[in-house]
């Protein structure tokens, strides 16, 4: 097809272009590792280049075939950057949990659509392109993680200080507002142990962010796959600093803690929600309940122990809060032990019961879209609360950033944090990361996306 030379294939990460969020701070950019596995995917006798609006604006490049991945907050982007390529009649395809969510939606803006995971179905895209019999919609099934070839880490911009490696994927549990388990599946799937150290030793930086969304997982076998994970890191030496999601109960296993602490992990994100059982109820966050709230300071304290600051995410307009429970949510992080403060609005994404609930129940604020999807980024309100009007919800939530994210309560967090943790290494960490989420907290106001109509 291509006698002389490479055919080139363009992979695209966009932008959102009405908030920059993590992008703001080189210290907070993620790189788009699906974009990367792609890569690693594609033939050899293929150029592959990547086109990341995380580091530059989009400049036209020409290609012979175009990628692009999306979240919901960038997917608006995507198909700006699709309509451009397709009006010179370069095929485009999208893929990335938004496409996956709503493959109808997305078909209408690209040649053709990746539902699921890239790697079990990348190869035959390639081929059915090559072939010229391009298919709408590819519906991918669950990757065989043992068979995963690493990203392509090269193809990233040298600028982002963290790499980012995945360990497993799945999620049993059944949280209301999360499209990871419509996404990635129930199952909780583990890679080769070998194949991450192989990959984590390959690479350059020092920073390591694993994307798992429970680098434990929920069972024996995943907690003894993470253990031998940190082990592995101690036994090569590989000096790698690192951060992950984990559930509350990883504070009950001490020895899990000593292990991750030794090799290299300064922070750990857990999903706390919310301080009272009504707002846990209503996310349907069982592993909290059952934990029980009274133990949240407890849990805290053992994993500073361990020298490991503590990532508390919390949201903000769930069914049963009222402006004053906002309040007391803010106050309950300010005085709480949690090191690193991520406050967001309750987002209703597509794929997920939330979204489906509200948009049975009208519930979903009116938008012009695709435009109004830039605004699914966990800072405006973009549904009906249930006990207040969008725009009060939007207000406090302004509220809430203003006193959170002052100067005084992140010099607290950071002398607190050095106390607990007794780790200066771990409080700058803390530091560092609590300015990440102030940039992207006081980028621009919150607002109800009903009043910017």
């Amino acid at each position: 097809m291509y006698p002389n030379l490479k055919p080139t294939l363009l992979l695209i990460n966009p932008s959102n272009q009405y908030r920059r969020g993590f992008t703001l701070r080189q210290e907070s950019r993620q790189v788009p590792l699906g974009l990367g596995m792609v890569a690693a995917l594609t033939p050899s006798h293929w150029k592959v280049i990547l086109l990341d609006e995380n580091i530059k604006p989009f400049r036209y490049r020409p290609a012979d075939l175009v990628a692009i991945t999306a979240f919901t907050s960038t997917v608006a982007r995507a198909y700006e950057i699709a309509a451009i390529y397709r009006s010179q009649g370069i095929p485009v395809v999208i893929g990335g949990i938004h496409a996956s969510m709503l493959p109808e939606e997305a078909k209408q803006f690209a040649d053709a659509v990746v539902v699921g995971e890239a790697e079990s179905i990348w190869p035959a895209v390639i081929r059915d392109f090559e072939a010229g019999r391009l298919q709408k919609i590819y519906k991918a099934p669950p990757a065989d993680l043992s068979q995963m070839p690493a990203p392509k880490h090269e193809i990233f911009h040298p600028s982002y200080l963290f790499a980012s490696i995945q360990t497993s994927r799945g999620c049993p549990m059944d949280c209301d507002f999360c499209s990871v388990p419509v996404f990635n599946g129930h199952q909780y799937r583990l890679r080769p142990v070998e194949a991450i150290l192989e990959e984590m030793a390959s690479l350059r930086n020092r920073l390591i962010y694993f994307v798992d969304d429970n680098i434990v997982g929920y069972n024996d076998k995943a907690r003894e796959h993470a253990l031998e994970i940190f082990e592995g890191m101690i036994r090569r030496n590989l000096r790698k600093e690192w951060f992950a999601q984990a559930s509350m109960n990883i504070a009950q296993d001490k020895e899990l803690l000593k292990m991750a602490s030794r090799s290299g992990c300064k922070m750990l994100l857990l999903g706390v929600e919310a301080e009272s059982e009504s707002q846990l109820h209503d996310t349907n966050k069982r592993l909290n309940l059952k934990l029980g709230i009274n133990n949240y300071a407890h849990a805290f304290k053992a994993i500073h122990k361990a020298g490991i600051a503590v990532l508390g995410a919390f949201i903000y307009g769930m069914d049963s809060d009222t402006p004053a429970t906002l309040r007391k949510r803010t106050q309950y992080i300010l005085r709480s032990s949690v090191d690193v403060i991520q406050a967001s609005v309750m987002t209703p994404l597509p794929g997920t019961r939330l979204y489906e609930r509200m948009a049975k129940d009208n519930r979903i604020l009116p938008a012009r879209l695709p435009e109004h999807w830039q605004h699914y980024h966990f800072s405006d309100v973009v549904f009906r609360p249930a006990q207040m009007e969008a725009e009060t919800l939007a207000s406090e939530i302004n509220r809430a950033y203003a006193t959170l994210f002052q100067g005084g309560a992140l010099r607290l967090k950071f002398l607190r944090t050095l106390w607990n943790t007794r780790s200066l290494r771990t409080a700058v960490w803390a530091w560092n990361s609590n300015f990440n989420y102030r940039s992207v907290a006081l980028e621009r106001p919150s607002i109800a996306i009903n009043s910017h109509q």
